[in-house]
């Protein structure tokens, strides 16, 4: 089955909607492609596309990294890397399939990726399953 790039797109606008800080927001796949990109209006991106597809492709790599921890210290929830000018923030949305979002710098991210992200990928996370999304 090839991938629903509808679900995707209209899973990532729904989620750029649940809070202003939200920037940019990319859905990538266990290969670090990135499949969907959405941004907030108006906004003068940080990273030209390529740059964006090697951050995507270096987070994922990151996060298969620290899967070897996993059996110790717990499953990973979200990880996050805050710069001068924004916050990176990877979660996973399954084996398959990571979130990868920036924010505005002044934004305490634990509260709204707790209350409001993570949510909203649990509700959908089912449609991620890879014989749902076909790479």
């Amino acid at each position: 089955m090839a991938i629903d790039y509808e679900f995707v797109y209209t899973f990532s606008e729904e989620l750029l909607n649940l809070d202003n800080s939200l920037r940019w927001i990319g859905i990538s796949n266990k290969y670090g492609v990135l499949i969907n990109v959405e941004q907030r209006k108006d906004l003068e991106p940080l990273m030209s596309e390529e740059e964006s597809e090697e951050y995507a492709a270096a987070a994922v790599s990151r996060y298969r990294t620290r899967v070897k921890f996993q059996t110790k210290i717990g499953k990973l929830n979200y990880a996050v890397g805050r710069y001068e000018n924004v916050t990176r923030i990877t979660i996973p949305i399954s084996n398959d399939y990571f979130l990868l979002l920036t924010i505005d710098k002044e934004k305490n991210y634990d509260d709204m990726i707790n209350e409001k992200i993570i949510p909203f990928i649990n509700k959908n996370r089912n449609k991620f399953r890879s014989e749902s999304l076909n790479d």
